[in-house]
């Protein structure tokens, strides 16, 4: 073989490097990230500049020998090379990242995951912001310096949530949701740093056109990419291998990286959609299992080449900026995200918690400093400074994670009885009230969802139309004739989306019972019919105008009756319809399978979530000293304070288990309980949670409150006394006792008239409950 490239050389060099570093920091327990950023620093020409400038300087003329050598060490020799295949990385790294997203995580997470990140996210941008014109730098240098501080680290947090056994506790539920806001908040924050750089000013106009642009896009994408992929995956299933799952996968990544880039959009924003869209269909996991060895290895290669970029010179010379720049991330992120998460409702001890898990900026940080650099707008000494400050924040965060429950502790002795809210929280669970939706709210609520999808859907197509049919039409049949063609095809693929946006809902319940109850309701629901059919019109208008330039009248009352034929015609209703179906069960049948395989439904898990109980599933490790013990040998509930609630082993399903039931290898144990009993359960099992099966469980457990009234037979017994598992076949998993929540208690526990148990169980024998007791 002939002389070897450049590229390779580099390359065998950065992943060496990369290994010996990744080894060194798993033995050190510090995440690989900070591996790789130091391998760059080692692999790259920075630091054959520097020992060379210190044998100069400490030797002399003495040093030449020393200085031929240093010469001869290998490192990096084409930096391009390896500047493009760390953009693949951030592509595979953004893709990945969407596969985990879900835009329907989005929305379960909702508001209050929102409202914390929007005040974490918005403070330190401001204040980034601030402390870049303090330090003296230019408006670009400063917006850009406010989004890099504004961005955790997803993966340094999982590393540390993982390695410290707290994935599981309620605060880390938080966190997780506040990643996943921020998420989408980088994705749209980019764009719009990206036409700030481009336009060198703010201006408010082509910042709105910008962030419009972009809704519309990831609208438009979402929808198509619903309709279109899940039904493809399962029309095409039995071929897809593990192979071929993953050359579609990445096909369809790179594609929509390359429509995103044609539209002017980046190429991490199209690698992003394309992994959302996936992570709706039910191959997601199994595309995720198959693209983690593409992202480790282009993942490694950008954050080699991050590490490159540091400059010891400049760290040096930069000391004190690092610094304050550091003290800003620790103290700014902590308070923060603290006073977000306070915010959204959480008591003090979760937001101080959430606030400290928070207190870093990782890879997202140096993706906008990749954006700066490669756009021009920022000095080059803001990328090793900000690596920096961010390696010395990846260390910090396993110390301020442990060190939060003492400083919330002592927190809470300084607040005075009277504000126990902020103690506690505002945000919680009672199943004695049932918040029924107004039906105004619901209704609005679906049409505004609707007219949004279907206006979007129907004015892409116009686009689509405009740039590539019409012309093609209008060139080749010129004259009224070719016009005429043109509107007709655009309008008959429009009109499916333009009826669905006037007429869906229009015959709800929640329709119906407005229109019964007064004459107000019926002008009101008249007029939004109205408004829509305007859109529809205006739609219309937009294809007819620009074909038939003069007779605006005739062309107005003209696209008028089209709409009313698009309304009246029964064949685009059925049209419409079946789309919709279409759409709605890809959208759903991910969802619908997870909840089949869960013994839980998600309801039940988030309503006793929100009471600080937490179900949850492990897998009995197959060298766990507990396998073959009974549980009443193991006494988990004593031990630990956990209650296990239901056994999955194989397709067996064992609900509110009997005290002589034993635990064999692989059994799943479903559990509940708070956050310190879970941590408890997880140290003596040795190991998380379950992968999935495809097995799937035939009952669900539920919940139902019992309340004990004057003259029950509860009244004056324990808990042991009343032998519930064997009589009734459910479980108490709380006690409200004068609007106290009493989690932990013993089988010694009296029950009194008036106390309000929370049971788990199949719902037939909650339903039975009452007779079973008697």
């Amino acid at each position: 073989m002939g002389h070897l490239p450049d590229f390779i050389q580099d390359l065998a060099l950065i992943l060496i490097s990369a290994g010996i570093f990744t080894i060194l920091f798993k033995w050190l327990k510090q995440p690989v990230v900070l591996g790789y950023i130091v391998a760059g620093f080692f692999a790259g020409p920075q630091i054959n500049k520097l020992l060379i400038t210190l044998a100069n300087e400490l030797l002399g003329v003495h040093g030449d020998k020393i200085i031929f050598y240093m010469e001869k060490l290998p490192s990096v020799k084409d930096m391009e090379n390896i500047a493009t295949w760390a953009d693949i990385g951030v592509i595979f790294l953004l893709f990945a990242l969407g596969l985990d997203f879900s835009f329907k995580k989005l929305l379960k997470v909702g508001g209050p995951a929102s409202i914390a990140t929007f005040i974490n996210m918005g403070s330190m941008i401001v204040i980034g912001y601030g402390a870049g014109k303090l330090l003296g730098w230019g408006d670009m240098d400063s917006i850009f310096l406010g989004g890099m501080l504004s961005m955790s680290s997803t993966t340094i947090i999982i590393k540390a949530f993982n390695d410290m056994g707290l994935q599981k506790t309620k605060f880390a539920n938080i966190v997780f949701g506040m990643l996943i806001v921020e998420d989408l908040a980088a994705i749209i924050m980019m764009v719009l740093l990206s036409t700030v750089a481009v336009s060198r000013h703010f201006e408010g106009s082509e910042m709105v056109n910008s962030l419009f642009k972009l809704l519309f896009f990831i609208f438009m994408w979402f929808v198509v990419g619903i309709y279109l992929i899940p039904t493809m995956f399962r029309k095409l299933k039995k071929y897809l291998s593990d192979e071929t799952l993953l050359i579609v996968s990445l096909g369809i990544c790179l594609g929509m990286v390359l429509f995103a880039s044609s539209v002017g959009f980046s190429a991490a924003l199209g690698a992003f959609i394309a992994g959302s869209i996936l992570a709706e269909t039910i191959e997601s996991k199994h595309i995720e299992h198959l693209i983690e060895p593409l992202k480790n290895f282009f993942g490694a290669v950008f954050f080699v080449s991050v590490g490159m970029m540091i400059d010891p010179v400049i760290i040096l010379e930069y000391s004190s900026i690092i610094l304050l720049l550091t003290v800003v991330v620790l103290t700014g992120r902590v308070i923060f995200a603290t006073l977000g998460v306070m915010a959204s409702g959480q008591g003090l001890k979760v937001a101080v918690q959430s606030g400290f898990s928070l207190a870093q900026i990782g890879e997202f940080s140096f993706i906008i400093a990749t954006l700066g650099m490669s756009l021009g707008v920022i000095s080059d000494i803001m990328y090793p400074v900000i690596v920096t400050v961010s390696v010395i924040t990846t260390f910090t965060t396993p110390y301020f994670i442990r060190m939060s429950p003492a400083i919330s502790g002592y927190i809470e002795k300084l607040i005075p009885s009277k504000w126990n809210k902020l103690v506690y929280g505002y945000a919680f669970s009672d199943y004695k009230v049932v918040n029924k939706q107004n039906d105004w709210n619901k209704l609005l609520k679906n049409i505004l969802l609707q007219v949004s999808v279907y206006f979007t859907m129907s004015f892409a197509i116009m686009l689509i139309c405009k740039i590539y049919f019409i012309p093609f039409i209008t060139n080749n049949i010129p004259g009224v004739w070719g016009s005429f063609l043109s509107a007709v095809i655009t309008l008959v693929l429009m009109s499916p989306f333009m009826r669905a946006m006037i007429m869906k809902k229009n015959k709800s319940q929640e329709f119906k019972n407005l229109w019964n109850d007064n004459h107000f309701n019926r002008g009101v629901l008249i007029s939004l019919i109205i408004l829509r059919i305007i859109l529809a019109v205006i739609l219309a208008s937009m294809v007819i105008f620009p074909l038939f330039p003069t007779a605006k009248t005739l062309l107005i009352l003209i696209a008028f009756t089209v709409t009313v034929g698009i309304i009246l015609s029964q064949g685009l209703k059925k049209q419409s319809r079946k789309i919709e179906a279409r759409f709605l069960k890809n959208l759903s049948q991910k969802q619908l399978y997870e909840e089949k395989k869960a013994a839980i439904p998600t309801t039940v898990a988030n309503d006793m979530r929100a009471k600080n109980i937490h179900i949850e599933e492990y897998e009995i490790p197959p060298n766990a000293p507990i396998i073959g013990k009974t549980l009443q040998e193991l006494r988990f509930k004593q031990e630990t304070g956990v209650s296990i609630i239901t056994i999955l082993r194989g397709n067996r399903k064992i609900n509110i288990p009997a005290a002589n039931e034993c635990l064999y290898p692989y059994d799943k144990i479903i559990v509940s309980g708070c956050d310190e009993e879970l941590l408890k359960l997880n140290a003596s099992l040795g190991n998380g949670i379950s992968p999935d099966h495809e097995d799937i469980p035939q009952h669900h457990i539920n919940l139902s409150q019992y309340e004990i009234e004057n003259g029950s037979s509860l009244t004056g017994k324990t808990i042991k006394e009343l032998k519930l598992r064997e009589r009734t076949e459910t479980l108490i998993v709380e006690i409200e006792r004068n609007d106290e929540s009493i989690i932990n208690f013993s089988s010694d526990f009296m029950l009194l008239e008036g106390d309000t148990l929370l049971l788990a169980g199949e719902q037939e024998k909650l339903d039975t409950f009452d007779e079973n007791i008697r």
